[in-house]
C-alpha cells in the first residue's frame, strides 16, 4: 500500500479507502438482530481483507442504512490506533436535528471518537447556508469535546458551489467527484490543494464509469491496463488527490486496484491511453462537437423542464463513442429520483422551441444537435 499526507490533517492516508456503501445489507436502518449472518460475515471478511492490505481508512455515513451498525463490531476487532475512521452526517436546517444525527451515528458505530467527521452532501446553496448558519457551530462544539479530530464535507454539487464551500476555510478535507470521465471539478481540487486540504475521490470506479464492468471497446483502448487501473493511475498522478474510495462489496474487489499500484508512475501509458480515447471520441463524435459540446450550456435552473443537459450529453457521448451504454443507462435513470443527489430531470417531454431558445440564449453553438441527442438518449434509456 502507498500512503499520502492527507493535507493539513497530517494523517498518512492510504491511496485506496474502504468505503462502507456497497457491502451493507440495507439502505434502511436495521437493528443488530436483524442483520443476516452471511451478509455480516462478508462485510467482516471485506474489512479484514482491507486492513491486511494496508487499507486502514474506513468510511461510512449515517445515510448508508445499516452500514454503521454492521461495521461497529468489526471495527472493534481492529487496533484502534492503526485505523482512520470516518462517518458522515447530512446537514439540517434545525441544529438540534443535526446534532441528534451525530449522536445516532456515534451510537451506531459504538465509539466515542472518530478521526474524520464529514458534513454529508453540501449539494445546494441552501445546504451550505445551513452549514455556515448552524452546523459548523455544532461541529466545533463536538470537536472541542474530543469526539472527532478533523472536519470535512462531501458533495455531489456543482463546481461553483464546491468552490464556495472550500473558500469558507472551515474544512480540513473534501470528498468530491473527479476522475477521467468527469473532470469538471478540477478547479475545486486545485482550490482544496491551495488550502492544504485532504482530497478524497468519491466512487471513481462506479460513478466514474462503471469501470468494474467495462465494454470491450473501452478495454481495448485502455490496453495494456484495464479501464479501472487506467482511471486509478489518472487520478493518483495528480498529487493533490490523496485517496480513492473503493466501495468494496466483497474481499476480492480490492485485487484489481492493488495490482494497479505497481506501475502508478507510468505516465507515458496514461498519456497514450488518453490520446487513444480522445482520438476515438473525435472520430465518432466529430472534432467540432467534442471541442464545444459542454460550452455555454444553460444551468439546470435555466433549462426548460430542469433537464440536466450537461450530464445527459456526457452520458450520450461516452455511450456513442466508447460503448459505455450500461453506465449511461444506470446514471440516466437516477435523474429526477433523488433530487439534489442526482440533480435535474431526464429528457422526456420538453418544448423543443423553448429548449432551442434557451440554448441560443446561452450561446451554445449547436442547439439542433443538443436537441437530437436529448431525444436519442431518452429513447435509449427511458424506463419501460
Amino acid at each position: 500500500m502507498l500512503y499520502r499526507r492527507f493535507g493539513r490533517t497530517n494523517l498518512q492516508m492510504p491511496v485506496f479507502s474502504c468505503g462502507g456503501m456497497r457491502y451493507m445489507q440495507s439502505w434502511e436502518d436495521l437493528r443488530r438482530d436483524q442483520i443476516d449472518a452471511d451478509n455480516q460475515d462478508n462485510l467482516r471478511r471485506t474489512i479484514h481483507r482491507a486492513f491486511e492490505l494496508g487499507i486502514n481508512h474506513f468510511e461510512t455515513a449515517r445515510g448508508y442504512g445499516s452500514s454503521e451498525v454492521q461495521m461497529a463490531p468489526v471495527i472493534a476487532e481492529l487496533p484502534r490506533d492503526q485505523i482512520i475512521l470516518q462517518t458522515k452526517v447530512q446537514p439540517r436546517a434545525d441544529p438540534k436535528e443535526f446534532e441528534a444525527e451525530i449522536i445516532t451515528s456515534f451510537s451506531n458505530l459504538g465509539v466515542d471518537r472518530v478521526d474524520l467527521l464529514s458534513i454529508h452532501g453540501i449539494n445546494t446553496q441552501e445546504h451550505l447556508d445551513w452549514v455556515t448558519g448552524n452546523c459548523l457551530q455544532i461541529c466545533e462544539h463536538w470537536r472541542q469535546r474530543g469526539f472527532f479530530r478533523f472536519l470535512g464535507f462531501s458533495t455531489h454539487g456543482q463546481t461553483d458551489l464546491i468552490r464556495r464551500a472550500i473558500a469558507t476555510d472551515a474544512f480540513d478535507y473534501v470528498n468530491l467527484h473527479w476522475y477521467y470521465f468527469n473532470q469538471r471539478n478540477r478547479a475545486a481540487v486545485d482550490d482544496a490543494a491551495a488550502r492544504d486540504m485532504g482530497v478524497f475521490i468519491i466512487s471513481p470506479s462506479d460513478k466514474g464509469g462503471r469501470l468494474y464492468d467495462p465494454p470491450e471497446k473501452l478495454r481495448q483502448l485502455c490496453a495494456p491496463y484495464s479501464p479501472m487501473a487506467f482511471n486509478n493511475r489518472f487520478c493518483l498522478q495528480n498529487t493533490a488527490v490523496h485517496t480513492l474510495s473503493i466501495g468494496a462489496a466483497r474481499p476480492s474487489d480490492f485485487d484489481e486496484h492493488l495490482a494497479s499500484l505497481a506501475s502508478l508512475g507510468d505516465r507515458d501509458s496514461v498519456t497514450s491511453i488518453d490520446a487513444a480515447i480522445q482520438a476515438e471520441m473525435a472520430a465518432r463524435l466529430g472534432t467540432e462537437w467534442l471541442a464545444q459540446w459542454d460550452r455555454n450550456l444553460p444551468s439546470i435552473e435555466e433549462t426548460p423542464g430542469r433537464i440536466n443537459l450537461l450530464d445527459i450529453l456526457r452520458f450520450h457521448n461516452l455511450a456513442f463513442a466508447l460503448g459505455m451504454f450500461s453506465f449511461g443507462k444506470m446514471r440516466y435513470q437516477l435523474l429526477g429520483k433523488k433530487n439534489h443527489w442526482f440533480p435535474g430531470e431526464q429528457a422526456g417531454d420538453f418544448d423543443e422551441d423553448a429548449m432551442r431558445a434557451a440554448l441560443q440564449g446561452s450561446g451554445h453553438a449547436d442547439p439542433t444537435r443538443v436537441i437530437a441527442v436529448l431525444r436519442e438518449a431518452h429513447l435509449w434509456w427511458k424506463e419501460a
